[in-house]
């Protein structure tokens, strides 16, 4: 699908130069003289090198046609996570590649958005929010700091995050997927 190259936007994947593209920052730019155009930067989703391109607004440039599908998250096998699609039942490996960090917050039958680009995984997509159990954090000495500060907890894969000071060990919160904050205590 044709889209105009002012239409490129932060997260728009597009196929450029015999490969996909994610853009990664993209800004109008209307110059005094000349015409108007759009600097993109743009990162290769099978190589991972980076590109910074200029593209007139009267270019039209070919936006990569991604299937969506809904996944369940099973287990993680060496150097591939293992989803099964939620309709089909079939199970598929994804390179832990795809999802870099992600993969630390990913727990059993999660429920994630793979995106497809010729039957070939591209993007892993978690949820919004999700429940953990804090395995560690420091208790609070009555009247030692203001309510309002923030203390460090650990939650499953040691990965860390920050709580308010009535957050024990053993509770369970929500956090944000992609921020890695704490939203509310869960119950």
């Amino acid at each position: 699908m044709k889209i105009s190259a002012n239409e490129i936007k932060p997260g728009t994947i597009i196929e450029y130069k015999n490969d996909l593209w994610r853009c990664l920052k993209s800004q109008a730019v209307k110059p005094g003289k000349g015409g108007a155009f759009n600097q993109v930067e743009l990162k290769s989703i099978t190589k991972g090198t980076k590109l910074n391109e200029r593209f007139r607004s009267s270019e039209t440039i070919e936006k990569a046609s991604l299937d969506e599908r809904d996944f369940q998250y099973l287990y993680s096998d060496n150097d591939n996570l293992v989803f099964m699609d939620s309709k089909s039942f079939e199970q598929i490996n994804v390179s832990k590649d795809t999802i870099g960090d992600d993969e630390n917050i990913l727990k059993e039958n999660m429920e994630v958005k793979i995106e497809f680009h010729e039957e070939n995984p591209l993007i892993v997509t978690l949820p919004k929010s999700a429940d953990y159990e804090i395995l560690e954090t420091e208790a609070v000495v009555k009247g030692q700091t203001v309510s309002s500060s923030y203390k460090p907890a650990i939650i499953q894969n040691n990965v860390k995050i920050m709580v308010p000071p009535f957050i024990n060990q053993g509770d369970t919160v929500s956090i944000d997927c992609h921020t890695r904050e704490y939203i509310k205590k869960a119950n």
